[in-house]
């Protein structure tokens, strides 16, 4: 796919590529098997200027958009989907905090984060809302020279580890449900801020790595420079910025997972041979119409995801409707291909705490990730009709 690339792109994507191989795929089964999260990796990314990827370049950073994004994730996913899932969030977070930095937030923040000495995350989901994540029932209370936060968010990947959480708030005399979106707004929550406490990691089917986190928020208090935009202006970062880059993200990651899997399955087609006739499998006919099926849903996948995120960076009409398909799309494909991978590679690929074992925990957090699939689908259909989301 090197075609859809800028050589800076291509670059990019083979300085990730050396990390994945040197640090993370090695440690890749150790942060499953543990649960750990990946910090010699995130390390790792950041020692090699990778952790501006969505900083803009006049501050320092790589000045790339969704089609970087799908790239790096979808090579990181394929070493190990736990550090993909944390740099995918942290770059995502960076995108929310760059689209109306004021110049103190770039200085804070920005800079920060290109010289890999910064990292961030998103802290939008709720238990009560569940995979509605645009309805935050955090309250927000002005007070003189800044606001007061309370409340609990659920799932904060990088949880306990990052130096900054974007977090969404809803005004405090209105907090439910029925609250306006105008009423909802986006600010900068610091590691460092006195009334944050932690719950203990979510101990996950797959994705193990990702330090997802309860946050519960005490009156904690943050000055008005870290409010990002303009009181209410939540709903315009979630539906404009969040969404398509962590849909990206997430899509890249699931992809190379995918793609891992399809890896796994053509070399050990090949390395295999019947010790009665010394045929190869990989010349066995049904195995290799069933090969055929699973490149070419990781192929469609693979496209349908480019295709979304260079129209999403062009600034097309429908790139919306490509960019919620293609998520959806990756979360169906790396399930089945990893199914189909452990079909097709018998009793060793079923043995307990495998490559393709881990491989499949992982792809099947997919369906159940908010927006789930269900959701996606619904969403893509809704935007190919020419109607609101909601």
């Amino acid at each position: 796919m090197s075609e859809y690339f800028s050589a800076a792109l291509a670059g990019i994507v083979q300085r990730v590529e050396q990390v994945a191989a040197s640090v993370i795929g090695p440690e890749a089964e150790q942060v499953d098997r543990d649960g750990t999260w990946p910090e010699r990796g995130l390390r790792a990314l950041a020692a090699e200027g990778l952790g501006g990827l969505t900083v803009p370049v006049h501050l320092g950073g790589l000045g790339q958009g969704l089609l970087g994004m799908a790239a790096v994730t979808e090579a990181l996913g394929r070493a190990c989907a736990s550090t993909a899932m944390c740099y995918g969030m942290h770059c995502v977070g960076s995108a929310v905090i760059a689209a109306k930095a004021t110049p103190e937030q770039e200085e804070r923040y920005l800079r920060p984060i290109a010289r890999g000495e910064h990292l961030t995350t998103l802290a939008l989901s709720e238990t009560g809302t569940g995979a509605h994540f645009f309805l935050p029932r955090v309250r927000m209370q002005r007070e003189e020279g800044g606001f007061v936060v309370s409340g609990r968010k659920q799932f904060v990947t990088n949880g306990g580890h990052a130096d900054s959480y974007v977090v969404s708030t809803s005004v405090e005399d209105r907090p439910d449900e029925d609250a306006a979106y105008g009423e909802f707004s986006c600010l900068v929550v610091e590691a460092g801020d006195a009334g944050i406490e932690w719950g203990a990691p979510w101990r996950g089917f797959g994705m193990r790595g990702n330090s997802s986190r309860p946050m519960q928020l005490d009156d904690v208090r943050v000055p008005a420079m870290r409010l990002l935009g303009r009181e209410g202006d939540q709903t315009w970062y979630v539906f404009e910025v969040v969404a398509p880059y962590f849909l990206t993200a997430m899509a890249g990651t699931y992809l190379g997972v995918a793609q891992a899997a399809l890896e796994l399955t053509l070399q050990h087609l090949r390395e295999r041979r019947y010790e009665h006739s010394g045929q190869s499998l990989a010349n066995v006919e049904v195995l290799q119409h069933r090969v055929g099926q699973m490149w070419t849903q990781v192929e469609k996948s693979r496209l349908l995801l480019f295709h979304a995120a260079r129209t999403g960076d062009l600034g097309q009409s429908d790139a919306l409707t490509a960019i919620l398909a293609s998520k959806a799309d990756a979360a169906t494909t790396a399930v089945n291909v990893v199914n189909e991978a452990m079909t097709l590679g018998g009793g060793m690929a079923y043995r307990e705490n495998g490559l393709l074992t881990r491989l499949l925990r992982d792809a099947r957090a997919s369906h159940v990730m908010s927006p789930t699939t269900d959701m996606l689908t619904l969403w893509t259909g809704r935007s190919a009709l020419g109607l609101p989301l909601l």
